[in-house]
């Protein structure tokens, strides 16, 4: 069955030698083909070939509250198929605390890196961009899976959001523990904002910048070239519309 998913994701964007993010919902491909989770990281990483790079999300919200962060072994809160990635013997895993990913391949090198803003011009999101990369989304909704719209958005210092500072204990590869700061771009609460960005990615697909399939159709896999996708949220920035499109104000 595992090659039929890399046929799945061949179909829907994915070429070889391809640096892919992957954003997962994992729960209808397992039942439909009887996999774990471990089968199809393997199909990301069959289908993107030895030339390829696939990036895995291993975010972990704890240290925004106080717990210590251990590079080693901090666990990803964004499902089994990251955790699968994360424990590969060949993985990198960048080093922000909160915004991590594990990537896995011929570029994984590229992604060690230790950015302070989870979103920066220095983060794995500005890397993914840099090398023409993709991002794939498996049965997710945008609102649910797609964290690269904040990059485009600290890109452009949008006004609805504000830089925020986390401090914490952080034990690095090393095993050695210090008190480390990180930054995040977060939305600004007092003010009602939410982050609401569905409207904008029905707008990337009537663009034709989605390719595949939505949501819970067909494989449920789609992918859209990093650069593309900032292109066209920053023209909804710069001309003033993110309103609507990317967040909402709640009463």
């Amino acid at each position: 069955m595992k090659s039929t998913l890399v046929q799945h994701w061949r179909n829907c964007g994915v070429n070889q030698g391809d640096v892919l993010l992957v954003h997962s919902s994992l729960r209808r491909v397992l039942r439909a083909y009887e996999v774990m989770p471990k089968d199809v990281m393997e199909s990301f990483l069959e289908a993107v070939g030895s030339a390829g790079t696939i990036l895995f999300p291993l975010f972990n919200f704890d240290f925004t509250k106080g717990t210590p962060f251990d590079i080693r072994n901090t666990p990803s809160q964004m499902g089994a198929l990251t955790e699968a990635a994360r424990t590969h013997p060949n993985a990198v895993r960048s080093g922000h605390p909160i915004y991590s990913f594990a990537a896995i391949g011929a570029q994984a090198d590229r992604f060690n890196v230790d950015n302070f803003s989870g979103y920066g011009p220095d983060s794995p999101f500005a890397v993914l961009r840099e090398l023409n990369g993709k991002i794939g989304v498996l049965d997710l909704p945008d609102q649910h899976s797609m964290t690269f719209y904040h990059h485009v958005e600290e890109m452009h210092d949008v006004p609805y959001r504000f830089h925020k500072t986390f401090t914490g204990q952080y034990t690095d590869f090393e095993g050695n523990t210090t008190d480390r700061e990180y930054g995040l771009f977060v939305r600004d609460i007092e003010k009602g904002v939410k982050t609401d960005v569905n409207p904008m990615g029905e707008i990337l697909w009537e663009k034709g910048l989605y390719q595949g399939d939505r949501p819970g159709s067909g494989s449920g896999f789609r992918t859209i070239f990093a650069a593309e996708m900032y292109e066209a949220v920053g023209g909804v920035i710069q001309s003033g519309n993110a309103l609507g499109l990317l967040y909402s104000i709640e009463s």
